[in-house]
């Protein structure tokens, strides 16, 4: 009987240490999978500068636009006092020679001459420092900046997908952004990211694990 069994193994080690290392990588892959799901959400919500929007230029533009709505109001004011008086037509109803309606603004006039999509401030700026400026570390906070503008915030995803890689269960990630104004920027100094965006990831955190984890069970 001995021999019929010889080289037989009634043992379960080889089908555990296959499922401990599947079970391994499944949590690697889940780690890495949180991290660049919270770099892919503070970064698209990170502000990117747009003078558009500043206080000053829309202060401006408002006030240029409404010189123009003034200017068109007058012209309607003058074309209505003509169809008043009768004198100013012939008897077939057409307007008499020396008489003529006032045009109103078109857009490009009113572009042109009133400048109402003028810039006062920020006309050769470039958004984007901030969204290109969030850093991927293993072990300790990384606080460099760059000096490069991001306003897509590619460069920021491909530093935070390429450090992932790396990342493995018993380390330490830190996603940062050393740039002076980014406490500000995260209480609402920016009308395009009142609530920040640490927070909301925060906020987003057990979702973010929980839909890691199905994608990537054993």
């Amino acid at each position: 009987m001995a021999s019929k069994y010889a080289g037989k193994s009634g043992s379960f080690a080889a089908q555990i240490q296959a499922f401990a290392a599947q079970a391994q990588e499944a949590i690697d892959a889940t780690l890495r999978e949180i991290v660049i799901e919270i770099g892919s959400s503070v970064i698209m919500m990170s502000p990117v500068g747009n003078p558009e929007i500043w206080a000053a230029n829309v202060a401006h533009r408002q006030k240029n636009t409404q010189a123009a709505d003034d200017y068109d109001y007058k012209v309607a004011i003058r074309n209505t006092l003509i169809n008043l008086d009768d004198s100013n037509f012939t008897k077939a109803g057409k307007l008499r020679k020396g008489v003529k309606y006032a045009k109103p603004l078109s857009k490009t006039e009113r572009d042109q001459n009133f400048n109402v999509n003028g810039l006062v401030a920020g006309k050769d700026y470039v958004g984007g420092r901030f969204r290109g400026n969030w850093m991927f570390s293993i072990g300790a906070p990384d606080d460099s900046i760059a000096d490069e503008v991001d306003p897509s915030g590619a460069k920021s995803m491909a530093r935070i997908r390429d450090g992932a890689i790396e990342f493995q269960a018993g380390q330490t990630a830190y996603i940062t952004n050393s740039l002076p104004y980014a406490i500000p920027l995260e209480f609402g100094h920016s009308t395009q990211a009142p609530s920040g965006m640490v927070r909301i990831t925060v906020a987003r955190f057990q979702q973010i694990v929980l839909e890691a984890i199905r994608n990537n069970q054993v």
